[in-house]
């Protein structure tokens, strides 16, 4: 795996994270009007799966960095 791939994939990676950030803060600012509805839902799985998401957009963050590091490196040892 090359890393343009690597960094490729990293980035989907933070989309992923994003998106799912996204979908979980919808469900945390919904809860209250669900439950007014007579819907009973618990913000703990939401707020659980918003914590998984910023995790997995750091790491790849962070492997986007890494990947960034390497790539430098390579071009500086072929000039």
């Amino acid at each position: 795996m090359g890393v343009l791939s690597i960094q490729s994939e990293a980035v989907q990676g933070i989309q992923r994270g994003l998106d799912g950030m996204r979908k979980n803060a919808s469900e945390i600012a919904s809860a209250d009007q669900l439950n007014k509805a007579g819907r009973d839902t618990s913000l703990v799985g939401s707020l659980v799966d918003m914590e998984q998401n910023k995790i997995q957009a750091q790491a790849s963050a962070k492997v986007v960095s890494a990947a960034d590091e390497v790539l430098g490196t390579i071009i500086d040892l072929r000039a």
